[in-house]
This record gives C-alpha cells, structure tokens and sequence, in this order.
C-alpha cells in the first residue's frame, strides 16, 4: 500500500504536487523534441508572449496570476537566454515592458506545434481515466476561491471542539464558577456594580427563585462558560451573565449557550426575550446578531455600563 493510500485526504497538498512533478519531469525532454530552448517552468510567460507583441510584467503577472516578482524572475531569466527583450516604457521609466526578441519569434512556430500536440496527448490521457482530472481542478479552484481549505479546517476543528462541551443545568456548587466567570469580563472592560454583586454571590435567590435559570458550558471537568434567563414577566425574560473563558473563546461555545438558553426560553413560555449590552464587547454584539436579536430602545438599564438593548421574539 502505497503512502497516500495510507494517509489518504489529509495528504492532498503533497499529492497534487507529486502529480505535478510526474508530469513535468519529461517536460524538459519534450521542448527538446520541439527545439523550444526554454525552461518548462517559463511555459505561461511564454504563451502570454507568443499571443500579443508587448506586455509589462504587471499585464502578464495578472494574465497568469502569478506574483510580479516571480514573472519579473522569469522574465530575466528568458531574457538572459536571449528569447526576450525587456525595455522601459516610454510613457513611465517604471513600467518594464517585454517582447519576444528575434530567437523568440523564430521558435514561435515549434512551440505552438509543441503547445497543439501537448494539448491532444492530454486530451487523449483524460479521455482514458474515469474521472475528468481538468474538470475536477477546475471546481476544486472554485470551491477554494469561494471558502479556503484553511476555513474549512477551521470550521471542522471547530465543530470538533464544539461537540466536546456540554450544556448543563445549574447546580449550587456551581456558584464560584458562575461568579468568575463573569466577573473575568468585568473586570476587564468595566467596574463592578451592586446589580453584580447580588446576581453573581446569590444566583439562587436572585435569578432561579423568580422563575430564571443559568446553564453552564462543561468541557471535561471545568466550567468554561454561562449564561443566565432573568423571568420579567410571564413572556419576557432577559438573557444575561453570558460568559465564557478566554482559554476556549472562538469554539462556539457561547453560540451554543445562546441557541440552548433560547430553547430552555421557550420551553417556559417567553415570547420576548431581550438583552443588555456594551457595543465595546463586539463579539458578545456578533454572536447576538447571529442568534437573531436585533436592536431596540427599552426602559433604561439599572446597569451603567449598558450601551445597547436588543431582543428577540420567541415564535
């Protein structure tokens, strides 16, 4: 078995460029057999060139899409070699632009007769495989321009840490944990308040006697996260103490507080459930965003620090 069969996707990158190597390493051989004195790797410089008579190194770095200054390496090089000519625009001493020289055009019949044979030989070793290798680059460079295989991995790592958390019901040796917390962001951004104080060292008679709950975010046998439902009335209830430790911020945690909050809301009954906030806090803003709160003017805040109120209806 071989090494790829044993890893298998994981080693796509390391694949795709042992492929190339395979079917570049007679790429040499073949520009001999057409007497194209030029290096393979020259090959996109020297078909944007043997299609239209001038180009700067920019117009050709676009063409191709490679960087300007591996097209400027190149051009160099083909200039050494005496297939290209390079001169300073007349209109601006900082433009390079690039011609074929006099070897250049000579080889020009040779190497499109290069580049006709080439295109029918693979043509042909297409048509022989299962699968449309051309077609399948083709929408695999698509499908990575519209989301990077970095954002992907991300997305499964964070689906991966995701499913490691569980939501749990608040208990009183909870407290400690509910109370840090907390006061970790406060801290950090603003000062400590009375309506603080009471909420974070007396949960129990403060948010759970009235018809509230609090849900931690258990990851093995550490509290990361938390996130309280305040009763203000029979259908109103005020989402608040969100917090999760800065250790595992970015794995989703609080969206998953947030959705299991919103349904622990509905299962008692709310048909409104709103927030406070801080526009300083532009992530907490974010993930309110995302779990479908939206903006509003309320009864002001007994909370100094609140900048922003937002709510949701419960359907």
């Amino acid at each position: 078995m071989s090494f790829y069969s044993q890893v298998g996707e994981v080693a796509i990158g390391s694949r795709l460029r042992q492929l190339s190597e395979t079917l570049t390493e007679g790429a040499a051989d073949i520009y001999e057999l057409y007497d194209v004195p030029a290096d393979p790797r020259w090959f996109p410089v020297l078909y944007v060139l043997s299609k239209q008579e001038q180009a700067t190194i920019t117009e050709i770095a676009q063409h191709i899409g490679h960087s300007h200054p591996s097209v400027s390496q190149i051009v160099k090089k083909m200039n050494a070699k005496g297939l290209a000519e390079i001169e300073k625009s007349s209109q601006d001493a900082r433009i390079s632009v690039v011609t074929l020289s006099e070897e250049g055009k000579r080889i020009l019949p040779n190497f499109e007769q290069q580049c006709a044979d080439v295109a029918q030989a693979t043509q042909m070793l297409l048509a022989e495989a299962r699968h449309n290798l051309w077609s399948a680059i083709e929408e695999t460079e698509f499908l990575l321009t519209d989301r990077s295989l970095l954002e992907r991995v991300r997305s499964v790592r964070k689906n991966r840490e995701s499913s490691a958390v569980k939501i749990v019901e608040y208990r009183p040796e909870h407290q400690a944990d509910f109370a840090r917390l907390n006061y970790e962001w406060i801290d950090r951004y603003f000062e400590r308040e009375e309506a603080d104080r009471q909420s974070l060292d007396q949960p129990e008679e403060k948010i759970l006697d009235s018809g509230g709950c609090i849900l931690m975010a258990q990851v093995n046998n550490s509290m990361v996260g938390t996130c309280a439902l305040l009763k203000v009335s029979n259908d109103v209830y005020e989402l608040a103490k969100m917090a999760v430790t800065d250790s595992v911020k970015g794995k989703g945690i609080g969206f998953l507080l947030g959705t299991a909050i919103l349904s622990k809301a509905q299962e008692l009954g709310a048909r409104t459930v709103f927030l406070e906030s801080n526009t300083v806090l532009e992530p907490a803003i974010g993930l309110y965003q995302k779990l479908g709160f939206r903006k509003v003017i309320r009864a002001p805040s007994p909370y100094k620090r609140c900048n922003i109120q937002m709510e949701i209806d419960i359907l």
